[in-house]
């Protein structure tokens, strides 16, 4: 492999309330653009623990962010060898 590729991830965090969402966006260099959004909540019989409500809204927003990937995949194996693919994480 000749080439080396940088793919970036951004992830916006902010909270109201006692609801924190994350929204992770991945710019590929082929100006390609996807996002995923995570969203936590306080319980209220729960500690306030802002880093926690951090943590759970941004790994929901990268899981999101990696199936919209997976899907995207599967449409470009589809289009190129017109068989229907099912990649798995």
């Amino acid at each position: 492999m000749d080439a080396v590729k940088t793919w970036t991830v951004q992830v916006d965090i902010d909270e109201h309330e006692d609801r924190t969402r994350a929204v992770a966006r991945l710019r590929t260099g082929e100006h390609q653009s996807l996002a995923g959004t995570g969203l936590a909540r306080l319980n209220p019989a729960d500690r306030n623990v802002p880093r926690i409500g951090d943590e759970l809204a941004v790994a929901r927003a990268l899981s999101e962010l990696s199936h919209l990937l997976l899907d995207v995949a599967a449409r470009d194996i589809e289009e190129i060898s017109g068989v229907p693919a099912h990649p798995v994480l």
